[in-house]
């Protein structure tokens, strides 16, 4: 089986002296927090229903949060998503790296690196089920006004 490497691999994909998934404490998921708090007022800005804000960081090392909405037509599917890049970039000077989907607009991903957006309608959400995939995440509460409006502040 050796003849078939002739290079040096890495024993280890993960480096020991930094983790790859960060800690409740760590500083920089301060950081990452406000971006998916910032993604969720603009998605509740624009009606989106069954927001939902999960700290992946310490079940996967894809992001350090998920939020995950619902859309109830296309037109508003791609709205949701141009306000959430708007508010972005106009407060956290943040572009998504990546967008797919906003053609089609019954699923828009934007990747932020540290926090991934799901916009969804009902039947892609139903189908998928991220909740339930993505179960063994913690689910945040999104903080509210003290107005009783239930927009996130």
């Amino acid at each position: 089986m050796s003849d078939y490497f002739q290079g040096e691999f890495p024993t280890q994909s993960v480096s020991l002296s930094k983790t790859a998934i960060a800690s409740p404490q760590d500083p920089s998921d301060e950081g990452s927090r406000k971006l998916a708090i910032a993604v969720a007022e603009a998605a509740s800005d624009r009606k989106a229903g069954d927001i939902l804000l999960l700290r992946v960081a310490d079940v996967s090392y894809l992001a350090d949060y998920f939020v995950v909405m619902t859309g109830y037509s296309r037109v508003q599917v791609r709205a949701i998503a141009e306000a959430i890049e708007d508010k972005v970039s106009t407060e956290l000077q943040r572009n998504p790296l990546r967008t797919a989907g906003k053609t089609e607009g019954s699923w828009v991903l934007q990747d932020y690196g540290e926090v991934i957006v799901h916009i969804m309608m009902p039947r892609e959400r139903e189908f998928y089920n991220l909740e339930a995939f993505w179960s063994h995440a913690e689910r945040l509460e999104l903080p509210t006004t003290d107005d009783g409006g239930g927009k996130p502040k």
